[in-house]
């Protein structure tokens, strides 16, 4: 069945950085975009990054722009989210999802951005 396990979060300062890593299995990697998404405490999920097969097209939500970066590595069926320029605003649980027929989720890791 299809697994996505999210790894790498944790605690930051404002201007820190940190990467997430997604590691997926129980399909083919390759043939799929895969997206990030968050969910801060009292908000909806929201759409944060999405890459496509090949990583040859990379979409990015307005309020990460010039700050994330998405790619993957289709060796080890993995997506990646490099976070720079961290905000407190950042903080959520970020979750990597993939679109099989039906759309999966992993079960998210916490970032926290604070002084």
């Amino acid at each position: 069945q299809v697994q996505l396990r999210e790894s790498g979060g944790g605690s930051v300062q404002p201007g820190g950085s940190l990467t997430l890593s997604c590691a997926a299995s129980g399909f083919t990697f390759s043939r799929y975009g895969v997206a990030w998404y968050r969910q801060a405490p009292g908000k909806e999920r929201e759409f944060v990054a999405h890459i496509s097969i090949l990583g040859s097209n990379r979409i990015y939500a307005d309020s990460v722009k010039d700050r994330f970066t998405i790619s993957r590595l289709d060796s080890i069926n993995t997506v990646y989210l490099q976070m720079n320029s961290l905000k407190p605003e950042d903080t959520a649980v970020y979750y990597c999802s993939v679109v099989v027929v039906s759309q999966y989720w992993g079960q998210g890791t916490q970032v926290t951005v604070s002084s």
